[in-house]
């Protein structure tokens, strides 16, 4: 007998949505086969049960696994992708849009916190700010099974993010560092508030010198900018990460 999931923690102890916490749950289950392409899955009540939330909370998760192609529905139910059940239906793939992108790693090997600072100062005008204002700043540390930092980020955040985001938003209120915030649902977000997405990488070598990431190993270094159909700045991220140690894929879509 399959043990039951863990619930998710209550909404008012965590920045997460709770519609976003069971998607998870229910996605990792999906990628793991835990469960099989083509199968029903459980009623809205039961997973409501399952996860101690109401059934609104479990549609609004399912229509985010919808809009990944990770279940369809039709008249008879909830059914994982793959497995024959439509006519060429893709066998099962977990295709995400994930922040601030890189290797995925078990949740103990990474490391990630927000914090309520003022950015380099040559960064300021492209994000909407005046000298000296602060903005939300995201860090992403992913570490080896040794514990050597293998990729290391900083992400800004703009003005217009700030206001036009509602999940970004709501940490103006935030005071010191919060530590371990699930942001991976970031490009997510910027879709639901309407925002349409273009983005400009530039990757290139960074010059010599110990910086603790990769232990050496020879290293990349991501500039990203992400804006809005009007041009404007909604995150600046640099991304430095270990060449040999971490493999970096990254899906995007405006």
């Amino acid at each position: 007998m399959t043990e039951a999931a863990p619930a998710p923690e209550p909404e008012h102890l965590t920045a997460v949505p709770l519609y976003l916490r069971v998607a998870a749950a229910l996605r990792e289950d999906l990628a793991g086969r835990h469960i099989a392409p083509g199968s029903r899955l459980p009623s809205e009540r039961s997973l409501a049960h399952r996860y101690h939330v109401n059934r609104q909370t479990v549609r609004s998760a399912l229509q985010l696994l919808r809009e990944e192609r990770l279940v369809v529905t039709d008249r008879r139910g909830t059914f994982a992708a793959g497995g024959g059940h439509e006519p060429g239906e893709p066998a099962l793939t977990v295709r995400r849009q994930l922040f601030p992108g890189g290797t995925e790693a078990a949740d103990a090997l990474v490391r990630t916190s927000l914090t309520w600072e003022a950015p380099p100062a040559g960064l300021m005008t492209r994000l909407g700010l005046v000298p000296g204002e602060p903005t939300l700043v995201h860090r992403h540390v992913v570490l080896s099974p040794g514990g050597t930092p293998m990729q290391r980020s900083v992400s800004w955040f703009s003005r217009s993010a700030l206001s036009e985001i509602p999940q970004l938003a709501k940490y103006r209120r935030t005071r010191g560092s919060v530590l371990h915030p699930d942001m991976r649902l970031l490009y997510h977000w910027m879709h639901q508030a309407g925002l349409r997405l273009t983005r400009r990488e530039s990757i290139g070598v960074p010059p010599g010198g110990p910086t603790g990431v990769g232990g050496g190993a020879p290293r990349l270094a991501v500039h990203r900018v992400v804006c809005d159909q009007h041009g404007h700045a909604l995150e600046i991220t640099d991304i430095d990460c270990a060449a040999q140690g971490v493999s970096w894929t990254y899906e995007f879509s405006g």
